[in-house]
Order: structure tokens, then C-alpha cells, then sequence
């Protein structure tokens, strides 16, 4: 395979959100022949059923986006002990209607920063068994549950010394299973 991409799933619409230093830090881990591109999802009306028939056009550039990666990294924040709503909100607009989801098939990586002592391991469950339902081969191992502290990003947004081996692993062993798995 030659370059590959994966659109990256942000679950997190704050401004200075870790997810979103995370994602682009991860980025920087990837070789050259590999580019993320974080997919907007802050723009999605509340998906409604109603609304298949003529999905509103941030709803068909995010199915497009979804369509044309080989993969796709989900990094996401953890609210109440689960996946943030809007997160929610954008799978389930690319999931529809019935039998036209972008999402089956893509191979998937799970992965996010939170303040808390256990990362996002709850959010992280909930949305593999989403991800499960949608027909996504998601990576399984290894896990990670990053905890956002002093020192896990340098002053340039990379991710810092004390983490970058553990990440730069995580990140080489998710593009080994897209490119095992990308149809």
C-alpha cells in the first residue's frame, strides 16, 4: 500500500481539548507515507431518522471523508463514564441510513487523554462495543489509557519524553493493523 490515510475522530469540541494535542502529537509519530486528517464533526445537526433520505451536506462530507481512509482513529474525551455525545452524534450520522454505513469495515484505533487517574478506559469500552456493532476491526491491543499530566506534551505540542516510546509503539502497532486490515 502505498500512502495511506486515516481520518482521525476527534470526540471533543474544546478549544484547547488534550484529545485534540493528542491526535495531532500522534500524527507526528506517523511515517511520511502516512497522513491523519482530523474530520470536523462540530458542524453535524442532531442526527433524526427523519433526515436519511437527504442528509445535510456537513453530514455527506463526513461520510466522504470516512469513505475515502483506509482507517480510522478514533481519540476521545470521556464524559459521565462514556462516550461524549457528539462523538456519538457524528456515528451515527455516518452509519445511515441502514446498510449505507461509511464506517463498516475500517480497520480502527481507539485511544484518549483525560485528567482523570484512569484516562478514558470507560469511554474507551463503550465505544469499541459501538465500533463492534458497526462492523469496524478495532485494535485491541495494546490499550491506552493516557492520563493527562506535567510533561505528556513539550512546549512544541509533541508528545513528551516520558510517553513517547509508549505512544510511538501504540501509534506503529495501529498502522500495522490497518494495513492488515484495509480492504
Amino acid at each position: 500500500m502505498a500512502q495511506l490515510h486515516i481520518a482521525v475522530v476527534v470526540g471533543s469540541l474544546r478549544k484547547e481539548s488534550f484529545n485534540r494535542k493528542l491526535a495531532t502529537a500522534l500524527a507526528r509519530l506517523a511515517p511520511a507515507d502516512v497522513t491523519f486528517t482530523q474530520v470536523r464533526i462540530d458542524d453535524l445537526p442532531l442526527y433524526n431518522q427523519d433526515d436519511d433520505g437527504q442528509q445535510a451536506a456537513p453530514v455527506q462530507r463526513l461520510k466522504r471523508e470516512i469513505q475515502a481512509a483506509q482507517g480510522v482513529l478514533f481519540v476521545t474525551a470521556e464524559y459521565n463514564r462514556s462516550i461524549p455525545g457528539v462523538l456519538k452524534n457524528a456515528i451515527d450520522h455516518a452509519s445511515r441510513p441502514y446498510g449505507q454505513s461509511a464506517w463498516a469495515g475500517k480497520p480502527a484505533g481507539v485511544i484518549g487523554v483525560s485528567v482523570g487517574a484512569i484516562g478514558t478506559a470507560l469511554s474507551q469500552q463503550h465505544l469499541r462495543n459501538v465500533l463492534a456493532y458497526l462492523d469496524m476491526p478495532t485494535l485491541g491491543q495494546p490499550e491506552a489509557f493516557i492520563q493527562a499530566k506535567e510533561g505528556l506534551f513539550d512546549a512544541d505540542g509533541n508528545v513528551g519524553e516520558g510517553s513517547r516510546q509508549f505512544l510511538q509503539g501504540w501509534v506503529d502497532r495501529y498502522l500495522a493493523w490497518v494495513r492488515a486490515h484495509a480492504a
